[in-house]
């Protein structure tokens, strides 16, 4: 008679590393959602502002992506990293990453210099692949920031890769990485040679379009005119305002409006 076996008892300390690990790097996750967040935000108060502001907005879209556990891990794998949550923090700087869509070219560095110069932005590295693209013809302003996410245990370093980009370049890469993802980065050489002509297309393309954009509108000029909104004052509130500076004095440090006499 055969007596009924005694499954297997799971190990105690992979149990409890599993335990460890899953918290600890759903917590690690987070915090590069958050930094993503962040940016996000920052992109969207720009946007807000070159628009209301200046009248011309050169952030045609935006978008961000974290990359998964198994995408992390694989490269993990593959680099020879130490498996540890700060040495993957140290060595892999494109866990969180958010790619900017601008108008024309001289946008791609106006953007990158208005984020990288606030003060909590820390601007680790640039790779600027527009004025020297990649041998296939690759073409992308490539940043590495270091940004603060403040939890409730204290504000956490983070590390975020911004892409910025024109619509053309944008246009190009996606097309490029399908071709790559469908042969499995073995593109035949004659497609190679394809899509490094279309880079060549998309760069003049771009060169004409911000031509024609300044014989148009000329160098720096506002272009777009956003519909009424909220920010948008009532002319005879504006005459209300005019009256009541002249009523009394500005008080000490406060600038004069224009056109006050007192």
């Amino acid at each position: 008679m055969l007596l009924p076996q005694t499954p297997p008892q799971p190990n105690p300390q992979l149990l409890s590393f599993v335990r460890q690990m899953r918290e600890d790097f759903t917590r690690f996750l987070m915090e590069y959602q958050f930094a993503v967040d962040e940016v996000l935000t920052k992109v969207s108060v720009l946007r807000e502002e070159f628009l209301h502001l200046h009248r011309y907005n050169p952030i045609e879209h935006v978008n961000s992506r974290l990359k998964s556990p198994e995408s992390i891990l694989e490269k993990v794998a593959r680099r020879g990293i130490h498996p540890s949550l700060p040495s993957i923090r140290e060595n892999i700087t494109d866990i969180a990453g958010v790619r900017i869509t601008c108008s024309f070219i001289a946008d791609t560095y106006r953007v990158l210099e208005t984020l990288t110069s606030q003060d909590d932005v820390r601007l680790i590295q640039t790779k600027d692949y527009i004025a020297n693209p990649k041998a296939n013809g690759y073409k992308s302003l490539h940043a590495i920031i270091e940004i603060p996410v403040f939890l409730s245990t204290g504000p956490v370093p983070v590390i975020v890769e911004l892409q910025i980009r024109t619509i053309a370049m944008d246009f190009w890469a996606s097309l490029e990485h399908k071709i790559f993802y469908k042969y499995d980065r073995e593109v035949p050489p004659h497609l190679v040679r394809e899509l490094t002509e279309a880079a060549a297309a998309a760069e003049q393309l771009d060169r004409r379009m911000e031509q024609l954009h300044h014989e148009v509108h000329g160098v720096g000029q506002p272009t777009d005119r956003p519909e009424a909104s909220i920010y948008d004052i009532d002319g005879a509130l504006l005459q209300q305002l005019w009256h009541l500076a002249q009523q009394q004095p500005p008080p000490p440090g406060a600038r004069e409006l224009p056109g006050s006499s007192a």
